[in-house]
C-alpha cells in the first residue's frame, strides 16, 4: 500500500508543473494594435501556396472603437492574374477570444475567423467541399 501512496504523492506534487496556464485574456485593450502578416497559406488541389514568399503583405490596425485600417497586397491573386491591392478600412469585433473582420472590400479576411493570443491572431478557414483552405497568422 505504501508504494501506491508514494506514487500518488509524487503525481499530485508534479501536477502544477504539468498544467500550464496561459495568463493572456483577450479583451479590447489587449487585442487592439498594429498587426503585420507573418504567414498566409492557401491550399487547394494543387497543394499549398505560401503567399508571403510570393510577396504578399498585410498591415491592419485594430482601433479600440472597432474600426480597422491598413492594406492588403497579394501579387497575382486578382481576377485574370492581376494583383489584389486594397485598403483594409472596415470594422472588427471581439467575442471571447474570437476576432472577426468586416472590411469595406470583399477580401479573404471576411471569411476567416481568428483566435486571439498574446500579440498574435491566427485564422483558418475551409471553403466547403471545394478543397480550398486558408491559414493566416498576424503578429503585433
Amino acid at each position: 500500500m505504501r508504494p501506491i501512496r508514494a506514487m500518488l504523492v509524487l503525481a499530485v506534487a508534479a501536477l502544477p508543473a504539468a498544467c500550464t496556464h496561459d495568463s493572456f485574456t483577450p479583451n479590447i485593450n489587449s487585442v487592439v494594435g498594429d498587426y503585420h502578416l507573418q504567414s498566409l497559406t492557401t491550399t487547394d488541389l494543387g497543394g499549398p501556396r505560401d503567399w508571403v514568399a510570393m510577396g504578399a503583405t498585410l498591415t491592419i490596425s485594430l482601433a479600440p472603437n472597432g474600426t480597422t485600417s491598413g492594406r492588403l497586397f497579394m501579387p497575382g491573386a486578382g481576377s485574370g492574374g492581376g494583383d489584389v491591392d486594397v485598403e483594409m478600412s472596415g470594422t472588427w469585433t471581439l467575442a471571447v477570444a474570437t476576432v472577426e473582420f468586416y472590411p469595406s472590400f470583399d477580401t479573404l479576411l471576411r471569411d476567416v475567423t481568428f483566435i486571439a493570443s498574446e500579440n498574435r491572431l491566427i485564422g483558418d478557414h475551409a471553403y466547403g467541399s471545394s478543397g480550398v483552405s486558408v491559414r493566416i497568422v498576424l503578429t503585433k
